[in-house]
């Protein structure tokens, strides 16, 4: 039998394909706990968090193939599961064999699998990302449980298949609506929330290894702040801290100054009521004196575990 991995060996692996990690780390023990259960992974939480990053990783460190089903309003399992492939099937009719049978038409060789079936087929394991589950209706929930229960799918034409290899499940949701219940009980749940200050700043050096210390912890502060204290339609996301990061980079900064926010205030901010909000509430002076006070702050914490 083989040997499981430890949760340091997965953080270990986490860590060295560049995923960073915290100590205690919630989302590197959820997700271990999923793999070595073989349960799937419910993922939620704000936009730009790096949910679907999550299930990226583990294709890396499971060295498993990643299939993506991106979900939207309206999709149905002609899409996720299987079509016909209905110009084959006609063909074989208008060949006009003999003692043609409904089961010669409805078998694997006319099977168009998408990436439900993909998952169920494949050779070797996989990891299933099934992207803002959210976005669907409840009747398409429904028709999940069978797979996440059981890892297996019912053809009415064909019967029951069976996953070859189980696949490594993984569902990330916004939250734009309340999922089922019996869609979270087939699940393990993690909720992913923004970084803190200290894991963005070492993402930003990780990503961004050109950046001065000095600009990745006053760019994460700020962005800190800005997810913090406004109440934003969308909070910055962790690859849109990493745009601003660059961006300032690119143009010779060294540190943030109120000139320099307010002109590249939009590649954080992705609509002009965000915009107007944070003008109306803070603004780039005041959003650099929060960001100080969150600095002395630290420094006030640091220096008192010290004594």
């Amino acid at each position: 039998m083989q040997n499981r991995k430890t949760l340091d060996q997965f953080e270990n692996e986490l860590e060295a394909i560049g995923y960073i990690t915290e100590r205690n780390d919630r989302i590197a023990l959820t997700a271990y706990l999923a793999t070595e259960l073989g349960k799937p992974l419910l993922i939620s939480g704000p936009a730009g968090v790096g949910k679907t990053e999550i299930a990226k990783v583990l294709s890396q460190v499971l060295d498993a193939p990643l299939i993506r089903l991106q979900c939207y309003e309206g999709l149905d399992e002609t899409k996720a599961l299987y079509e016909w492939n209905y110009q084959r099937q006609l063909l074989k009719i208008q060949m006009g064999r003999e003692h043609l049978q409904e089961a010669d038409l409805f078998s694997t060789n006319y099977l168009l699998p998408r990436p439900l079936l993909q998952a169920l087929l494949s050779e070797k394991r996989s990891v299933l990302l099934i992207d803002e589950i959210d976005k669907t209706d409840s009747e398409f929930e429904a028709f999940l449980f069978e797979l996440l229960g059981e890892f297996q799918v019912t053809i009415p034409e064909m019967g029951t298949i069976r996953a070859k290899e189980r696949p490594m499940v993984v569902l990330t949701s916004n939250g734009e609506r309340e999922l089922s219940d019996g869609l979270k009980r087939r699940c393990i749940f993690l909720f992913v929330e923004p970084p803190s200050v200290n894991k963005e700043v070492r993402i930003l050096r990780a990503k961004v290894p050109d950046l001065p210390e000095r600009l990745a912890l006053e760019v994460a502060r700020a962005v800190n702040v800005l997810r913090e204290r406004l109440s934003l339609n969308k909070i910055p996301s962790v690859s849109e801290t990493m745009d601003w990061a660059k961006a300032l980079l690119v143009m010779g900064k060294t540190g943030l100054d109120p000139a320099w926010v307010d002109a590249t205030l939009t590649l954080l901010l992705k609509s002009q009521d965000d915009v107007e909000l944070f003008y109306r509430e803070m603004g780039a002076e005041r959003l650099l004196f929060e960001s100080s006070k969150m600095a002395q702050g630290e420094r006030h914490v640091h220096g008192h575990q010290q004594r």
